[in-house]
């Protein structure tokens, strides 16, 4: 039918002043009509619709398709194999491999049936990175119904399609574990009867050991195929209650390695790499041979370290087999070495049966014997060897060293002399004329460690010393027990102003130095903030328990936390007796060396009644539920709360 001139007309009045309503209402910012606002929201979640659609859409990039957290398990779901690469915008590695990569999804498209080839910004999609493990750029998997298949072999394209072809075929089973497993029915025949193997101790709830799980494996199967393998093995300390208990197993993972049943520590990395490296390193002799004079004269002249060298008359001799055992327990923190040569014996002016500890001739100096010695007898233990080494290890001044503080100068208290050290031919005259000085002090203080050390090396030690600008050649601190500091005033050095600043330490007359943020005017948030100066007040406070937060601005696992520790302050607040707190510690000094913060944020708990041995949170999931299980596990307070209930 039709509308006629009047209709079309009428029709096109309405249509133009509905536009005029339109236009008024954006400049006065009034609402439209209710139909039209119904209209515009169901706009809105058509875009919505279309958005979430986008979010899970797999888009391509030179045949490789590209997986986002968003978009991963919907793609991946119904897949048998599919090929992942793990990668960074920014890493040169990944830049290289591309072409190859996407050689490599270009030949999996066409295999029957097609295996897809995916790539995964690591960077962006932190969800999935977290999730594999993803600490390394390119990283390859693959994912074998659901389950990721690391791939460490060669980057070429004929190697990882060999490889995903091999593992996309239906009766493909995954290699049986190279990790032994122990139990008391096997546990005494296999670890007495290896030359060297490395055990774990694992419990199967933990976090830690989790996390270990894969990257033991693959040491396990590296070390396999070594000629002679060294075995990894795993005992469930949970289940295997008496074998944990003999070798006093009390926290997971715990790593301890055996040789013919002897057990020693196991203090090497945690990571694939590092087992394997560390472990072939245990494999090898504890102690290397000498046997020419020279080499003793080449380490007295040009050496850095203590030496250690046993003397002996053969292979079959007692006293060797007993040093043996003593090295491989010290193996770690210095290098031994041994003789059967009678040359080298005269030269020491030494007797087969002894061990001889010296130093090289730059740390030798009157006022201490050139060498140490220890006579083998019957009775003779591999600790009285420890001892022995450990003892005589430094000389009266040694050189305060980064790659020897950790293992040479943890004694406290600790003299260290700051100033330009260099014992190459044209500065050792000097180095030796302020190390003189130093010496003429040392010799009176045997109870303490006196070190020099280059200023540059240390340069952030002296900045928070306040000796950074001092103006001083030379510039002394004292650190002592607890984590204590001291300063010396900046003046003129000899040996008479060391040994006042020395003696003045002696008799408790010396302020100690503490890094710190000025003490809040206001402390009554749910965590109580902790600075250098308050640290002793609030931490070591023996009526309160407190959990302490040692965090960095920066620390993005400190932020996420941040929230979290918030509400759990909360929660505690008003319980008498327990202290929530938190400490910067890039701007403030933990004035006691049993709270160690060596990454953040780092946790402890230190109960009222034991400040001196706090405890380290580990557990690895830092929610509200497991901090509060950790403090309430510990409390001294809420404890004796429930028992008074």
């Amino acid at each position: 039918m039709s509308l006629g001139k009047v209709g079309w007309s009428l029709l096109l009045l309405v249509g133009l002043a509905r536009l005029n309503e339109m236009a008024r209402a954006a400049e006065t910012g009034e609402s439209l009509p209710e139909e039209e606002a119904v209209d515009v929201e169901e706009e809105d979640d058509d875009e919505e619709e279309e958005e979430k659609e986008e979010d899970t859409e797999v888009k391509e990039d030179n045949g490789v398709l590209i997986l986002t957290d968003t978009n991963f398990e919907t793609f991946t779901a119904d897949k048998d194999t599919v090929l992942l690469e793990f990668y960074a915008p920014w890493c040169g590695h990944c830049k290289q491999f591309a072409t190859e990569y996407e050689k490599i999804a270009k030949t999996l498209k066409e295999n029957d049936p097609p295996i897809p080839v995916a790539k995964i910004d690591a960077t962006v999609a932190t969800s999935l990175a977290g999730r594999f493990g993803i600490n390394g750029y390119p990283t390859i998997k693959i994912l074998k119904k659901g389950q990721a298949i690391d791939y460490d072999e060669s980057r070429t394209e004929k190697a990882i399609v060999d490889k995903v072809k091999e593992i996309s075929q239906p009766d493909w089973v995954p290699p049986p574990e190279a990790t032994i497993v122990l139990t008391k029915d096997n546990f005494d025949e296999v670890v007495n009867s290896a030359d060297i193997i490395l055990v774990e101790f694992y419990a199967p709830w933990c976090g830690h050991c989790k996390k270990l799980a894969p990257e033991y494996e693959k040491a396990a199967q590296q070390l396999s195929k070594r000629t002679p393998p060294i075995p990894l093995a795993k005992v469930d300390a949970i289940v295997e209650t008496e074998i944990a208990g003999r070798f006093d197993v009390t926290s997971y993972p715990t790593l301890k390695i055996f040789r013919k049943g002897k057990v020693f520590e196991y203090n090497g990395p945690r990571e694939n790499y590092g087992i394997v490296d560390y472990m072939m390193d245990q494999a090898g002799p504890p102690s290397k041979q000498i046997q020419a004079v020279k080499q003793v004269q080449e380490f007295l002249k040009d050496g850095d370290d203590v030496i250690v060298l046993g003397i002996f008359t053969g292979e079959q001799d007692k006293a060797y087999q007993l040093y043996q055992d003593a090295a491989n327990n010290l193996r770690e923190d210095y290098k031994f070495h041994h003789t059967f040569s009678s040359e080298i014996t005269k030269f020491l002016s030494v007797t087969p049966g002894q061990l001889v500890v010296m130093h090289p001739e730059k740390f030798q100096s009157k006022y201490e014997p050139k060498k140490h010695l220890l006579t083998f007898k019957d009775s003779t233990t591999d600790s009285d060897l420890k001892e022995h080494v450990t003892k005589c290890m430094l000389p009266l001044v040694g050189h305060r060293k980064i790659s020897n503080d950790a293992k040479r100068y943890t004694k406290r208290p600790l003299v260290v002399v700051y100033y330009t050290v260099d014992f190459s031919f044209d500065y050792k005259v000097a180095t030796q004329y302020w190390r003189s000085k130093v010496l003429e002090v040392a010799k009176d203080f045997p109870e303490y460690t006196f070190a020099i050390a280059n200023e540059e090396d240390y340069s952030s030690e002296l900045n928070d010393l306040g000796l950074g600008d001092s103006g001083e050649e030379v510039n002394v601190a004292i650190l002592d027990a607890g984590g204590k500091k001291y300063a010396m005033e900046p003046d003129e050095f000899d040996s008479d102003t060391l040994r006042s600043f020395v003696l003045a330490f002696k008799k408790g007359k010396l302020k100690p130095i503490v890094k710190s943020q000025p003490v809040p005017k206001s402390n009554k948030g749910p965590v109580k903030i902790v600075v250098g100066k308050t640290f002793e007040q609030i931490v070591l406070d023996p009526k309160t328990d407190v959990l302490i937060e040692f965090y960095a601005p920066w620390c993005g696992h400190c932020k996420a936390l941040e929230p979290i520790y918030t509400e759990l302050g909360k929660k505690y607040k008003t319980e008498e007796g327990i202290v929530i707190a938190k400490m910067d510690t890039t701007t403030n000094d933990i004035p006691n060396d049993k709270y160690k913060a060596e990454g953040f944020p780092t946790i402890y708990f230190a109960p009222s009644n034991n400040k001196a041995n706090p405890i380290k949170f580990e557990s690895g999931s830092r929610d509200l539920e497991s901090l509060s299980k950790f403090v309430e596990e510990h409390s001294t307070k809420v404890g004796r709360r429930k028992v008074e209930l």
